[in-house]
């Protein structure tokens, strides 16, 4: 039975899957994700065949994907299959100056974007006493912000983008500490990080539809994360600001969102400020470490 089930031919005591047609392929491959259907095409010339068909890949992409497409070259996505548009809207396209990108989910094909601190109206950011940028691997934009000292903490941004229908969450990437590499290993540096611990970063967003959402944390409450067993230190995490719903693509969703804490009866520092991420609500928990 084995035998017959694995057969590319038919040749063997009964029918193969290579006797399934390709058609009938394609329509199985419509309720299966991008990497199961890479996956399955490896079995034989009809899954092979199925796995770069237009229909079935047309089906993987956002309605808008033209849009996405618009923010290329035209050279870069003429006469390309559907598998290879996917293919490229799998990578970073960057928008604009390319201080935000935008991506397809690689198993729901869903639009995800990212924005970097440099895209953002950050408080004193020009005063090198309070900010500096730092290089490293370990954004996708090569660089955050980091903060020394300071007493107005503000991070403002605002995007406007035909994200497809989907309910979205929006979250900030933020890593208590001053991080580098000495002698090939990551260490951390905790000497101006203070002031989180007193009051809350307050989080807020708004969208040209009326839609509003806000939260709040401390960033550095070390006693509660002992106890939970949580430890913010040192690592980068995404706070999540709020989640906001598009219903239609046209017209394109304008989102503000901000980042504060400008109590100014103590200072903060020591705090980098990676990106704002804006993520299909499911995919969050999939993505990456997320505090509420």
């Amino acid at each position: 039975m084995g035998a017959a089930l694995s057969g590319g031919n038919g040749s063997g005591v009964g029918p193969g899957l290579g006797d399934i047609p390709e058609s009938c392929v394609a329509c199985v491959f419509l309720y299966l994700t991008p990497p199961e259907i890479c996956n399955l095409a490896r079995l034989n010339r009809a899954f092979r065949g199925a796995a770069s068909s237009d229909a079935v890949w047309e089906a993987k992409l956002p309605a808008n994907y033209q849009d996405l497409l618009d923010l290329l070259p035209p050279e870069r996505y003429r006469n390309l299959s559907k598998k290879d548009v996917f293919a490229l809207l799998s990578r970073p396209v960057p928008v604009g100056d390319g201080n935000k990108e935008v991506w397809l989910d690689r198993v729901t094909g869903r639009v995800c974007m990212s924005i970097s601190a440099r895209a953002m109206a950050i408080t004193g950011i020009e005063d090198r006493r309070y900010w500096n940028w730092l290089p490293t691997e370990e954004s996708r934009f090569h660089e955050v912000a980091y903060l020394q000292q300071i007493w107005w903490f503000e991070v403002d941004g605002a995007v406007k983008f035909p994200f497809p229908a989907d309910i979205y969450t929006i979250s900030f990437r933020l890593h208590l500490g001053k991080f580098s590499k000495r002698l090939g290993r990551r260490v951390c540096y905790f000497e101006h990080t203070h002031g989180w611990d007193i009051k809350p970063v307050k989080f807020k967003l708004s969208t040209s539809d009326g839609q509003q959402a806000s939260s709040e944390c401390c960033l550095d409450d070390t006693v509660q994360d002992e106890i939970n067993g949580n430890h913010k230190r040192g690592c980068w995490i995404d706070y999540k600001v709020g989640e906001f719903t598009v219903s239609h693509t046209d017209p394109a969703t304008e989102v503000r969102f901000s980042m504060k804490q400008i109590d100014c009866t103590h200072s903060k520092g020591g705090l980098c400020v990676d990106a704002v991420y804006i993520v299909p609500s499911d995919l969050r928990q999939r993505k990456r470490r997320v505090l509420k």
